[in-house]
Order: structure tokens, then sequence, then C-alpha cells
């Protein structure tokens, strides 16, 4: 298994190195030394902390959105979703147009998506093709 030193550790986990040994000392996360007497966090401790990191992080509530920078905003129903262990296609109706996206299953199921749900598919694109058809 790998072993990570506490700067490589800390630049994972997006906090000081000062921090992560602070919480090493406290016993939050367990540290051993490597052949060369470094301190340093086993592979896999170092994923269940950051695991447990994520899910105990407390985030901000900004409140419902009333403004985005995306433009392009098809309000339809939903047609069709299919799903397997990873991501999502999700076919939107509106009007004339059917919009498809793709996504991770887990964001699919955390919105509620299937058929006959009323959303809204926001296309903000770098790249739009534009094609001319044949003039007859």
């Amino acid at each position: 298994m790998s072993s990570f030193r506490i700067s490589d550790a800390a630049q994972l986990l997006g906090v000081s190195d000062d921090t992560l040994r602070r919480w090493a000392e406290a016993g939050r996360v367990a540290t051993s030394e490597d052949a060369s007497g470094r301190r340093v966090i086993d592979g896999a401790e170092l994923a269940r902390f950051a695991i447990a990191q994520s899910s105990s992080a407390v985030s901000l509530d900004a409140g419902p959105i009333v403004s985005e920078s995306s433009r392009n905003r098809f309000t339809g129903i939903v047609t069709r979703v299919v799903k397997d262990t990873v991501m999502a296609q999700v076919e939107l109706a509106a009007g004339p147009f059917r919009v498809v996206s793709l996504m991770s299953a887990e964001a699919a199921t955390e919105l509620g998506l299937e058929p006959g749900v009323l959303a809204v598919a926001s296309v903000k694109s770098t790249n739009v093709v534009i094609e001319v058809p044949a003039q007859p």
C-alpha cells in the first residue's frame, strides 16, 4: 500500500501541513514513520480520512438561485432516463427541441429525474457548431 508524506497528504486534502500535523497529534488521522524516519500517512487511512472530512464539511446555503451566466435555458419535461452504475443519459422535450444531457447517475438520482418530471436544461458551451443546409 502506498503512503504519503505529510506535505503531500495535506495538499491532497486542501489544508496546510501544520493543520494536518495538528489533526494527527489529536488522533484524528493515524500516521507512522517511513524508513527515513519521516512522518507518513497510509494511503487507505488517508482515503478514509478524506471521506470523513468531506461528509462532515459544512457548506453555506446560498439560498435559491436567482440568476446565472447561462443564457440558453430550455424548460421541458423529462421523457427518458437511462442509468448505469456510473452515468445517466437524460432526455428532455422542450417544445420542438430534444435536449440530451449526460451526467452522473448519482446526480440524476439526487435531482429525482424520471419521465414526467418538469426540468430546465441550461446550456452553456464553448463549442457550438452551426451548419448551413443545402439551398434548394
